[in-house]
């Protein structure tokens, strides 16, 4: 375990020999109790789900982000959500990829996605942003689109002619509530994989 990591407010050269080969998985989500149920949040519970699985606390906020370490098989792990807002998410994730000297391919997103049925699941090693505010804005960031992300559908088949911003803000229907644990928790089974059978396995698993 990283001593550097744990101090509230660590720079750079704080962190100890070797802090390139931490993995940071960062979901995405909005902070605050008016977002905690919506559909944009949905990053966020996964990763707190994965906080809850791994034994990891999330007790840091700094980097424009709470966060928390520890391991998931031999992997040393930063599991981080931005408190930046989703749309600028970057400032998040450039800010902890500098702080451990790690380059984009060590970020894993955990994003939501519009364009997927709810509860559909795409991983992917990198690829465009599509129309996602919150990729384009690490992309941006970080000045590669080559991270790792989890999509995770929150609803191909929304109402025609709903505005994409109150659609996204809106908290899941009745139906879907029920189905949302299962959800989560394949989820971040999904994203355990990723370390624990390789992004190909993984991606054979889940993608459907």
């Amino acid at each position: 375990m990283a001593i550097g990591l744990r101090r509230r407010r660590v720079g750079p050269r704080s962190l100890p020999a070797g802090a390139s080969t931490w993995r940071v998985v960062m979901g995405l989500g909005n902070p605050g109790r008016r977002y905690r149920g919506t559909r944009h949040n949905l990053g966020y519970r996964v990763v707190d789900e994965l906080a809850r699985r791994l034994g990891i606390r999330l007790r840091q906020r700094s980097f424009h982000a709470q966060w928390g370490t520890g391991k998931v098989g031999m992997e040393e792990l930063i599991l981080a959500k931005p408190l930046t807002y989703v749309n600028r998410s970057g400032q998040a994730a450039s800010g902890l990829l500098e702080a451990t000297g790690g380059g984009a391919q060590r970020l894993r997103v955990i994003a939501d996605d519009v364009n997927l049925e709810v509860g559909q699941l795409r991983l992917r090693m990198k690829g465009s942003a599509g129309g996602h505010k919150g990729l384009r804005s690490i992309a941006e960031s970080t000045g590669s689109h080559g991270f790792a992300r989890l999509r995770v559908g929150i609803g191909a088949d929304r109402p025609g002619g709903e505005d994409l911003a109150d659609y996204v803000l809106g908290e899941f229907e009745r139906e879907e509530q029920a189905r949302l644990d299962g959800i989560i928790s394949t989820a971040a089974d999904a994203v355990e994989a990723v370390f624990s059978e390789g992004m190909a396995a993984a991606m054979n698993r889940f993608n459907r």
